[in-house]
């Protein structure tokens, strides 16, 4: 089930990143990534309140507050960025710079989480860090 999910982020990021290009033809970056962000919160909450979800909110450690509000920050600003980057360069070479990110989440993992470093890991970092310069080149 895990890896249906993960495909079909793949998929919604990959569509985010096309209509975000379309989108924010003639948009400030800034004001675009304001208007998509009340969106996702909106569908966020809806999800929540539709699973039932929502009387879980008073059990969140203060450990798990702070570092879900550290994750937001982290993702407003890679919004942002991305965002500008879309606005200002060509969306073929900003997407996989972005999806760099598994590559840095990799390494993260193995620093902070002491997550086990295998071959198999190294490879495919490797050669995710490779197929990004290829494709920004």
């Amino acid at each position: 089930m895990w890896a249906i999910c993960a495909l079909c982020s793949a998929f919604f990021a990959a569509l985010t990143s096309i209509l975000a290009k379309i989108g924010i033809e003639g948009v400030n970056s800034n004001l675009a990534t304001a208007v998509r962000t009340v969106v996702v919160v909106i569908m966020a909450w809806l999800v929540v309140f539709v699973t039932g979800s929502g009387g879980q909110l008073s059990e969140i450690s203060r450990k798990s507050w702070l570092f879900l509000v550290l994750s937001g920050l982290a993702t407003g600003l890679s919004w942002l960025f991305y965002f500008r980057a879309l606005q200002i360069g060509e969306a073929s070479k900003v997407i996989p710079v972005d999806k760099f990110s598994v590559v840095l989440g990799i390494a993260m993992a193995l620093i902070f989480l002491h997550e086990a470093v295998t071959v198999k890991v190294l490879i495919g970092g490797a050669l995710i860090t490779l197929g990004t310069f290829v494709l920004i080149l």
